[in-house]
């Protein structure tokens, strides 16, 4: 199996609290993910995740197909990390860490690392050659935008997107 890997980092001008207070919200992530995508919640949300949380909704990825994503909170450590990881969905394995870093200056880094293989065998390696790892990019650069609005100061996103096979 042939896994891909998506960093990106991001400095927010917020505490380190009101950065977790946003992204350990599960209905967050729909203000923060392309409309373009239809991204829909199907399952009961608490206010925050916990270790365990199981997340249902349904995405349109590829065609306007729609396909329903099954994920999983694996990991929480309060307010530093949170580990999501896809239980039934588009791709083979999908595991993203949402990492959050206080800053001496104030403010907090924010870093997604996106483990992910896609199927198909050689057919699902020309697919993210050519389509996947651009859609994934795109919905982290448009994130990046977005939280700039968001938190409406001066974000500066570093625009830190490197994709490596592991």
């Amino acid at each position: 199996m042939k896994i891909y890997q998506l960093k990106k980092t991001q400095f927010l001008p917020i505490s380190l609290e009101n950065a977790w207070n946003f992204f350990s919200n599960p209905e967050n992530l729909a203000k923060i993910t392309p409309a373009k995508l239809n991204f829909r919640i199907t399952s009961e949300l608490p206010e925050k995740m916990r270790e365990g949380l199981i997340i249902i909704y349904t995405i349109r990825p590829l065609l306007n197909i729609p396909t329903t994503w099954i994920t999983e909170i694996t990991h929480l450590t309060a307010p530093f990390y949170f580990v999501d990881e896809q239980r039934i969905g588009p791709y083979k394995m999908w595991h993203h860490e949402h990492i959050f870093k206080e800053c001496e200056d104030g403010g907090v880094i924010m870093e997604d690392i996106v483990s992910y293989a896609v199927p198909f065998g050689l057919l699902g390696r020309i697919m993210n050659y050519f389509i996947i790892r651009k859609k994934i990019s795109d919905i982290f650069n448009y994130r990046s935008d977005i939280l700039k609005h968001i938190f409406r100061k001066d974000a500066v996103a570093k625009n830190l997107v490197e994709f490596s096979d592991v």
